[in-house]
């Protein structure tokens, strides 16, 4: 079967311009990639998501992934800032899901849960109160799961687990450092492919430190591709670094969350 037949069968609410636009703005995944090509053919394995709901800002969509009276939980493309800084307040995540929800309802609210980097893309939560955001953040390394794939230089093996204490500067770039100075930081990794002279991982985090996927990847001399602060020269456009997944109980149902969203590269 072609994928704009099985979206029209099981999508029937939608119009075929609508069905079309759906491809267009990349709404469609297949097997957790973005598919537009409505000729694409199926087969019975395929695991087929639609995301029809975006934020439009400029030429970008901002896809939610998730959203109920108490959260908002987006995919933040690379090179954008989570938050605003003393250069910029508008050209943020932060912004642009505000501006969103406030379009909805003039006296809605919206409190960052966590951030990712600028160069970083991929899952981002908001908590619509504040209420919802301490419960989230009081538990957070302990209670939430999060999943990163980034493709690094050189060729891994098998799976480690990376403690080390990392400093953070204003000023300079945060490193490695002992645990008298630093603040104690634990990733894991996987390896899930080799490719020619790099390796894709599957990252889960323990911790949350600044940079901290980054800098320790660099210290075991395995930077990620597009790296400009830690790694090393290389010809890629951005930062190969993706926040995949993230599962946690919502604090107020207690229900399930569990969100993935696609690699973009």
């Amino acid at each position: 079967m072609l994928l704009i037949d099985y979206l029209r069968e099981n999508f029937n609410q939608y119009s075929k311009n609508n069905i079309k636009n759906l491809l267009k703005n990349s709404c469609v995944r297949i097997n957790e990639k973005i598919v537009t090509n409505a000729n694409y053919i199926l087969n019975d394995s395929d695991e087929i998501v639609v995301i029809p709901k975006f934020i439009k800002y400029l030429k970008t969509n901002i896809f939610i992934l998730y959203e109920d009276k108490d959260l908002i939980i987006v995919d933040k493309p690379a090179k954008m800032l989570t938050i605003a800084t003393t250069k910029e307040k508008d050209k943020t995540l932060y912004n642009i899901v505000f501006t969103y929800l406030k379009k909805q309802n003039k006296n809605s609210k919206i409190f960052i849960v966590h951030r990712l980097d600028k160069e970083t893309s991929g899952i981002v939560v908001f908590a619509k109160n504040e209420k919802i955001k301490k419960l989230l953040q009081d538990n957070w390394n302990d209670c939430v799961y999060r999943e990163y794939r980034a493709w690094v230089h050189k060729k891994i093996k098998g799976k480690k687990t990376l403690k080390n204490y990392i400093q953070e500067n204003q000023y300079l770039k945060s490193f490695i450092t002992n645990k008298n100075k630093g603040k104690l930081a634990i990733t894991e990794y996987e390896v899930l492919k080799n490719e020619d002279n790099k390796t894709l991982l599957k990252i889960v985090i323990k911790t949350g430190r600044k940079n901290q996927i980054r800098v320790q990847l660099a210290h075991i001399n395995h930077p990620i591709l597009g790296d400009k602060k830690y790694g090393l020269k290389d010809n890629e456009k951005r930062l190969m670094l993706h926040a995949y997944k993230i599962k946690f109980l919502h604090p107020i149902t207690n229900k399930k969350i569990e969100i993935k969203t696609p690699l973009p590269f």
